[in-house]
Protein backbone atom coordinates (compact mmCIF):
# COMPACT_ATOMS: atom_id res chain seq x y z
CA UNK A 1 0.00 0.00 0.00
CA UNK A 2 2.90 2.20 1.23
CA UNK A 3 4.61 1.76 -3.07
CA UNK A 4 1.08 2.67 -4.15
CA UNK A 5 0.88 5.74 -2.19
CA UNK A 6 4.31 6.80 -2.93
CA UNK A 7 3.86 6.30 -7.17
CA UNK A 8 1.05 8.06 -6.60
CA UNK A 9 2.94 11.50 -5.00
CA UNK A 10 5.42 11.08 -8.30
CA UNK A 11 2.71 12.52 -10.43
CA UNK A 12 2.58 15.72 -11.03
CA UNK A 13 0.38 18.30 -10.22
CA UNK A 14 2.33 21.65 -10.47
CA UNK A 15 5.06 22.28 -13.02
CA UNK A 16 6.79 25.53 -13.09
CA UNK A 17 9.63 25.12 -15.49
CA UNK A 18 11.14 29.38 -15.93
CA UNK A 19 14.46 28.39 -17.72
CA UNK A 20 14.65 27.71 -21.03
CA UNK A 21 16.44 23.95 -21.81
CA UNK A 22 20.45 24.40 -23.00
CA UNK A 23 20.55 23.88 -26.77
CA UNK A 24 16.66 23.94 -27.85
CA UNK A 25 14.64 26.19 -29.71
CA UNK A 26 10.96 27.12 -29.54
CA UNK A 27 7.66 27.82 -27.32
CA UNK A 28 5.75 25.93 -25.71
CA UNK A 29 2.41 27.93 -25.68
CA UNK A 30 0.28 26.21 -23.13
CA UNK A 31 0.36 23.74 -20.20
CA UNK A 32 -1.21 20.61 -20.33
CA UNK A 33 -4.56 20.54 -19.03
CA UNK A 34 -4.48 19.57 -14.94
CA UNK A 35 -1.24 20.93 -14.68
CA UNK A 36 -0.82 24.69 -13.37
CA UNK A 37 2.24 26.93 -13.75
CA UNK A 38 4.14 28.63 -16.44
CA UNK A 39 6.12 26.20 -18.90
CA UNK A 40 8.73 28.56 -21.27
CA UNK A 41 11.51 25.73 -21.82
CA UNK A 42 10.56 24.19 -25.32
CA UNK A 43 9.77 20.53 -25.81
CA UNK A 44 13.27 18.63 -26.60
CA UNK A 45 13.39 17.71 -30.45
CA UNK A 46 10.99 20.41 -31.39
CA UNK A 47 11.41 24.00 -32.97
CA UNK A 48 8.42 26.47 -33.29
CA UNK A 49 5.29 26.76 -31.77
CA UNK A 50 4.57 23.71 -29.73
CA UNK A 51 0.98 23.26 -27.93
CA UNK A 52 1.00 21.22 -24.89
CA UNK A 53 -1.84 18.29 -25.35
CA UNK A 54 -5.48 19.69 -24.23
CA UNK A 55 -6.27 15.84 -23.08
CA UNK A 56 -7.33 15.61 -19.12
CA UNK A 57 -4.76 13.27 -17.36
CA UNK A 58 -6.41 9.97 -16.44
CA UNK A 59 -4.53 9.96 -13.03
CA UNK A 60 -7.35 12.47 -12.46
CA UNK A 61 -10.38 13.67 -13.10
CA UNK A 62 -10.06 12.24 -16.61
CA UNK A 63 -11.23 8.67 -14.81
CA UNK A 64 -13.75 9.86 -13.07
CA UNK A 65 -15.39 11.13 -16.15
CA UNK A 66 -14.44 8.11 -18.41
CA UNK A 67 -15.48 5.33 -15.69
CA UNK A 68 -18.93 5.67 -16.24
CA UNK A 69 -19.05 5.80 -19.51
CA UNK A 70 -17.35 2.73 -20.15
CA UNK A 71 -19.46 1.02 -17.86
CA UNK A 72 -22.28 1.73 -19.47
CA UNK A 73 -21.05 1.02 -23.43
CA UNK A 74 -18.53 -1.63 -21.76
CA UNK A 75 -21.59 -4.04 -20.12
CA UNK A 76 -22.44 -6.88 -22.25
CA UNK A 77 -26.03 -6.24 -22.58
CA UNK A 78 -25.46 -2.72 -23.68
CA UNK A 79 -23.33 -4.22 -26.28
CA UNK A 80 -25.52 -6.21 -28.05
CA UNK A 81 -28.51 -3.98 -27.79
CA UNK A 82 -26.11 -1.47 -29.54
CA UNK A 83 -25.26 -4.07 -32.38
CA UNK A 84 -28.62 -5.33 -32.53
CA UNK A 85 -30.07 -1.63 -33.15
CA UNK A 86 -27.61 -0.86 -35.82
CA UNK A 87 -29.78 -2.74 -38.31
CA UNK A 88 -32.37 -0.28 -37.51
CA UNK A 89 -34.98 0.43 -35.14
CA UNK A 90 -36.39 -2.27 -32.87
CA UNK A 91 -39.58 -2.60 -30.65
CA UNK A 92 -38.99 -3.58 -27.24
CA UNK A 93 -40.48 -7.13 -27.88
CA UNK A 94 -38.32 -7.43 -30.46
CA UNK A 95 -35.34 -6.45 -28.34
CA UNK A 96 -36.35 -9.24 -26.29
CA UNK A 97 -36.75 -12.20 -28.12
CA UNK A 98 -33.37 -11.28 -30.23
CA UNK A 99 -31.51 -10.89 -27.01
CA UNK A 100 -31.33 -14.57 -25.73
CA UNK A 101 -31.02 -14.16 -21.17
CA UNK A 102 -32.31 -11.17 -20.90
CA UNK A 103 -34.72 -10.29 -18.61
CA UNK A 104 -37.30 -7.87 -19.27
CA UNK A 105 -36.37 -5.80 -16.20
CA UNK A 106 -32.76 -5.62 -16.88
CA UNK A 107 -33.60 -4.52 -20.69
CA UNK A 108 -35.81 -2.17 -19.55
CA UNK A 109 -32.93 -1.01 -17.01
CA UNK A 110 -30.16 -1.17 -19.83
CA UNK A 111 -32.61 0.94 -22.63
CA UNK A 112 -32.89 3.72 -19.70
CA UNK A 113 -29.44 4.05 -18.99
CA UNK A 114 -28.49 3.77 -22.98
CA UNK A 115 -31.64 6.53 -23.42
CA UNK A 116 -30.14 8.57 -20.34
CA UNK A 117 -26.25 8.87 -21.95
CA UNK A 118 -27.39 9.81 -25.53
CA UNK A 119 -27.02 7.05 -27.13
CA UNK A 120 -30.83 5.27 -27.89
CA UNK A 121 -33.73 7.21 -28.17
CA UNK A 122 -37.31 6.12 -27.27
CA UNK A 123 -40.15 6.85 -29.88
CA UNK A 124 -43.69 6.24 -28.50
CA UNK A 125 -46.51 6.00 -31.34
CA UNK A 126 -49.97 6.23 -28.93
CA UNK A 127 -51.92 3.47 -30.65
CA UNK A 128 -53.86 0.44 -28.66
CA UNK A 129 -51.43 -0.82 -27.08
CA UNK A 130 -48.80 1.95 -27.41
CA UNK A 131 -45.79 1.36 -29.86
CA UNK A 132 -42.61 1.97 -28.16
CA UNK A 133 -39.70 2.11 -30.77
CA UNK A 134 -36.05 2.17 -30.02
CA UNK A 135 -33.04 3.56 -32.47
CA UNK A 136 -29.61 4.58 -32.19
CA UNK A 137 -28.76 7.97 -32.10
CA UNK A 138 -26.10 9.44 -33.80
CA UNK A 139 -23.84 8.96 -30.83
CA UNK A 140 -24.85 5.92 -30.12
CA UNK A 141 -24.56 4.86 -34.02
CA UNK A 142 -21.08 5.78 -33.45
CA UNK A 143 -20.02 2.96 -31.57
CA UNK A 144 -21.03 0.25 -33.61
CA UNK A 145 -17.25 0.31 -35.06
CA UNK A 146 -15.73 0.28 -32.17
CA UNK A 147 -18.38 -2.32 -30.91
CA UNK A 148 -18.34 -4.77 -33.73
CA UNK A 149 -14.54 -4.73 -33.52
CA UNK A 150 -14.21 -5.84 -29.95
CA UNK A 151 -16.95 -8.49 -30.93
CA UNK A 152 -14.63 -9.47 -33.86
CA UNK A 153 -11.51 -9.34 -31.78
CA UNK A 154 -13.23 -11.99 -28.86
CA UNK A 155 -14.24 -14.44 -32.05
CA UNK A 156 -10.74 -14.46 -32.85
CA UNK A 157 -9.27 -14.95 -29.59
CA UNK A 158 -11.88 -17.31 -28.16
CA UNK A 159 -10.20 -20.33 -28.10
CA UNK A 160 -6.59 -18.47 -26.77
CA UNK A 161 -8.63 -17.08 -23.98
CA UNK A 162 -10.59 -20.61 -23.33
CA UNK A 163 -6.84 -22.38 -23.31
CA UNK A 164 -5.52 -19.67 -21.20
CA UNK A 165 -8.59 -20.23 -18.78
CA UNK A 166 -8.20 -23.98 -18.74
CA UNK A 167 -4.44 -23.81 -17.49
CA UNK A 168 -5.11 -21.50 -15.08
CA UNK A 169 -7.93 -23.70 -13.51
CA UNK A 170 -5.72 -26.13 -13.23
CA UNK A 171 -3.60 -24.82 -11.73
CA UNK A 172 -5.95 -23.38 -8.91
CA UNK A 173 -7.47 -26.64 -9.08
CA UNK A 174 -3.65 -28.24 -8.18
CA UNK A 175 -2.99 -25.85 -5.50
CA UNK A 176 -6.32 -25.98 -3.63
Amino acid sequence: MEQLQERKNLIPTHIDVTAPAQGLSGDVTAPAQGLSGDVTAPAQGLSGDVTAPTEPCLQSAGCKNVAPVLNRVGDKWSMLIVMILSNGPKRFSELKRAIDGISQRMLTLSLRGLERDGLVTRTVTPTIPPRVDYELTELGASLREPVKALGDWAIAHIACIRAAQARFDAIADSNS
